[in-house]
């Protein structure tokens, strides 16, 4: 099986277009079933890269109706397929795929292939209403996502690369649990693409919410020490503007020989006297430009 399957691949990849016709019209009928296999997916994948649009659209129509294609987004081979699918032909020409997610986003977005999958929609279409369709099951789910080992992911996209006012939704209904969340495992990675994607006016809302109402200073305190936490102090400082990186750091450097006994604090150590370091040569060359 392997075999055969390879040399379908290279005729499909180094092959004539009137070759690779052939090949495809001798897949009719063997789509579902290759699509489930380990190297038989990779056949289908190949072939949904090099054919014309008809072929495409003739080879995704065998594994039309929702039940199939539900089975082949939770499979470890099919759900390359449904990618690939996704990826490779019109919108238009699939939308029987894509409205199979509608109403199972969010179930869909917690399973380790379904999360590819929804976020390979996201990417490749551009429908308005499949967009929205798609964002308001999301939006409705933010903080069990964020908090998900999968849809994690999926809000991590569409903080990178959704539109601002998603950005902003999400940013929103995570406000308020901030220090909570940077101490969960995939939260935390949440958190740290808002510091990154997030505007300068959101930042400065979790920078506070991070420092706290009071001088002392208790949740970056807890934040520092924490296994996934730190991890976030240090996004802020490497995202945050001179002015609360000034600030920070000075709060910070009251704890630094405290933080040092803690596995996790050396972490934020390490970055602070780098920090400092890079600090102090900046004044120097400064102050030696002045004298000279």
């Amino acid at each position: 099986m392997f075999l055969g399957t390879m040399l379908y691949r290279r005729f499909f990849e180094y092959g004539t277009e009137p070759q690779q016709k052939q090949l495809a019209n001798l897949l009719k009928g063997h789509v579902y079933t290759l699509s489930t296999q380990m190297y038989g997916c990779r056949v289908i994948q190949k072939a949904l890269e090099v054919v014309g649009v008809e072929q495409q659209t003739q080879m995704a129509l065998e594994l039309d109706g929702n039940t199939i294609i539900l089975k082949l987004v939770r499979d470890q081979n099919g759900n390359h397929v449904i990618q690939k699918c996704i990826e490779c032909i019109p919108q238009e020409r699939i939308q029987f795929i894509i409205s199979a997610f509608y109403g199972q986003v969010v179930e869909l977005s917690t399973h380790p292939y379904g999360c590819r999958v929804i976020q390979r929609v996201l990417e490749h279409c551009d429908d308005e209403s499949t967009q929205n369709a798609m964002m308001e099951e999301i939006m409705q789910c933010v903080v069990p996502l964020t908090q998900d080992q999968y849809g994690n992911y999926v809000i991590q996209h569409v903080l990178q690369h959704g539109k601002p006012e998603e950005r902003t939704s999400i940013i929103k209904q995570l406000a308020g649990q901030i220090v909570k969340m940077s101490q969960q495992k995939f939260a935390s990675n949440v958190v740290e693409k808002c510091l990154s994607f997030g505007s300068p006016e959101e930042r400065q809302i979790l920078i506070n919410e991070m420092l706290g109402t009071t001088d002392e200073n208790e949740p970056l305190q807890a934040m520092m020490k924490d296994q996934f936490a730190n991890y976030v102090v240090q996004k802020v400082l490497e995202t945050c503007d001179d002015h609360n990186r000034e600030l920070i750091l000075s709060r910070i450097k009251v704890h630094l020989n405290a933080l040092k006994r803690y596995t996790y604090g050396k972490h934020i150590v390490a970055r602070v006297e780098k920090l400092i370091a890079a600090g102090e040569r900046h004044i120097g060359v400064s102050s030696q430009s002045c004298r000279d």
